[in-house]
């Protein structure tokens, strides 16, 4: 079980951001007593039959993980999701991408925290490869979005110490900002 939601995130957009993806869209809503995340990517999708067993914790993909035969991480996801009165959809494509939407009550006593968003973002802003990635928060109706790309260019790079703070820095006053 993942400690906290930031945790749940990272998870499932890190899944993106290796399916090959350039771009990659992560949108985290809290709203009406619900907490969403939607996650777009324009990775390497996957066929009917993939999708099939996406939430079977007995399967991952082929190649995928070099070391183990499992994938727990949508199994999981949803198992969060239903304890917390919430639910999960996933569609694909092959060659074309994916859409990852699910949902918790912000109200159910089941529901983790939400952890540190900055921090997780800033990890998966530093994944390695070449993508880009844009992080929309919104609550109620306030909101901000970041690319990563207009990230790096604000902070001189995310490869020194120096960016990589200077950027979470300021995704913890965003963060900030929205919270009150």
């Amino acid at each position: 079980m993942h400690a906290t939601l930031a945790d749940v995130i990272a998870d499932t957009a890190q899944n993106a951001i290796e399916a090959g993806a350039t771009k990659v869209s992560v949108t985290l809503s809290e709203r009406d007593g619900r907490i969403s995340v939607e996650i777009d990517d324009n990775g390497k999708g996957m066929d009917a039959a993939t999708i099939q067993r996406a939430f079977d914790p007995f399967y991952t993909e082929p190649g995928k993980h070099d070391k183990r035969k499992v994938g727990l991480g949508l199994p999981l996801l949803k198992q969060i999701c239903e304890a917390c009165g919430g639910g999960v959809t996933l569609t694909s494509e092959k060659g074309v991408g994916t859409h990852l939407a699910y949902f918790f009550d912000a109200g159910n006593i089941d529901l983790p925290p939400m952890g540190d968003l900055a921090d997780t973002m800033v990890t998966l802003f530093n994944y390695p490869g070449n993508f880009d990635l844009i992080f929309t928060h919104r609550k109620g109706t306030d909101e901000y979005a970041i690319a990563r790309s207009e990230l790096a260019d604000a902070v001189g790079g995310l490869d020194t110490v120096e960016g990589i703070c200077l950027a979470k820095e300021f995704l913890s006053s965003q963060e900030g900002e929205l919270r009150g």
